[in-house]
Formats: structure tokens, C-alpha cells, sequence
């Protein structure tokens, strides 16, 4: 608890989603004016939908599951990023899940999504890059080190988000990985150079 307080832009975000989340929960119609909804983006140029839903959920679940990996990986990341840095990655991270989600399903106008999972997605492969070879529990109950955690990440996301009967938005996973390890890179280059140092510590 004490890191959550030393990282006040992972505390705004946790407290951004639930308030966001729970105003949706109890009013239908904000939620539909807010999820990301092909329809009236491609139509309407509603192209904010890109960013508010990255806020919402589509139930307390579905809330609980984003917020227990923010509250995980948020304090760490946030840590070695700074505020600054962190919420570059975070953000970049949310609207690279949401692009993808559009780019691929724009020609379906009622595809919708909510959920921070674009954001979490590219902060846990950030964290998959500070710590290769931490031990992550692929389901909650495999272990195994951070980089083959975060490579069957998105080779899983890919391999999902082609499939037609899908209710999970996996494509959104997938560009916020992809957009999440971008920004990592380039906000704090020699994350780089450590990550291959500590291969090579590994493996040589």
C-alpha cells in the first residue's frame, strides 16, 4: 500500500477508472455515448471513444480484474518510468489497443469495447522488459519468467483476436503490447541495453 501512495499517477488512474466505471454501471446511456463503438467513430468522427473507453468496464469483474493488475504493476513501473514517463507508456498503450480494435474491426459498425486491458497490457510487457526474469503466474497459477510470459502474451492476443467468435477484445491486447513496449523504448532508451544485460547475465 505504501508504494501506491509513493505513485500518485497509478493512485489517479485506479481512482479515473473506478469513478468512470461506476457512473457507467448505474447509467446506460453515458456508457453508450463513451464505449468504443465502430459505428459512430467511423460515421460520426466520435473518435474520443478511442480514450474514454479505455475508462469503463462492462461489469465489476471485468473492473476488478484491470484494476488488481494496475494496483501490481502500476507502482513498479511507475517507479522506474517516473510519473511522467509512466503515464506516456499508459496512455500510449490505451489508445494503441483502441486503434487496433477500430483498424481491425472497422468494417463491423457495431463492434463496441470497454476496459483498461489495451493500457494493462502494454504495462505489463513494460514491466516484462525491467524484469525478464521475474516469475508471473500465466493464469494465475503457471509460473514462468517474465519475457516467455510476455512473448505468449502476444502471441496468444494475435492468435485470439483472429478468431470470429471471440467475446474478449484480444486485438486491443495486442496493440496496446505492441504500442506498450514502443513507448517503453522510447521514453527510457537504455531499458534496452539492461534488458539484454540481463540475458546475457542469464544465459552467458
Amino acid at each position: 500500500m505504501d508504494s501506491l501512495f509513493a505513485s500518485p499517477v497509478t493512485m489517479g488512474l485506479l481512482a479515473l477508472n473506478i469513478v468512470a466505471s461506476m457512473i457507467a454501471f448505474s447509467n446506460q446511456a453515458f456508457m453508450s455515448q463513451n464505449v468504443l463503438w465502430v459505428g459512430p467513430m467511423r460515421d460520426k468522427g466520435e473518435w474520443y471513444r478511442g480514450l474514454s473507453s479505455g475508462f469503463l468496464h462492462v461489469n465489476q469483474f471485468h473492473l476488478f480484474l484491470n484494476m488488481y493488475g494496475l494496483w501490481m504493476f502500476g507502482p513498479i513501473c511507475e517507479g522506474i518510468l517516473g510519473g511522467l514517463g509512466f503515464a506516456i507508456v499508459y496512455f500510449a498503450s490505451l489508445i494503441g489497443g483502441s486503434v487496433w480494435a477500430y483498424v481491425q474491426n472497422r468494417n463491423e459498425p457495431d463492434y463496441r469495447a470497454a476496459g483498461a486491458s489495451g493500457a494493462l497490457s502494454g504495462m505489463i510487457l513494460a514491466f516484462c522488459l525491467f524484469e525478464p526474469f521475474a516469475i508471473l503466474l500465466a493464469f494465475f497459477v503457471i509460473p514462468m519468467w517474465g519475457i516467455v510470459f510476455g512473448v505468449l502474451y502476444v502471441v496468444f492476443s494475435y492468435v485470439f483476436s483472429l478468431r470470429a467468435d471471440r467475446i474478449i477484445g484480444h486485438e486491443a491486447h495486442l496493440g496496446g503490447a505492441v504500442a506498450g513496449v514502443i513507448a517503453t523504448l522510447l521514453v527510457r532508451p537504455e531499458t534496452l541495453g539492461e534488458f539484454i544485460a540481463q540475458a546475457a547475465d542469464r544465459f552467458g
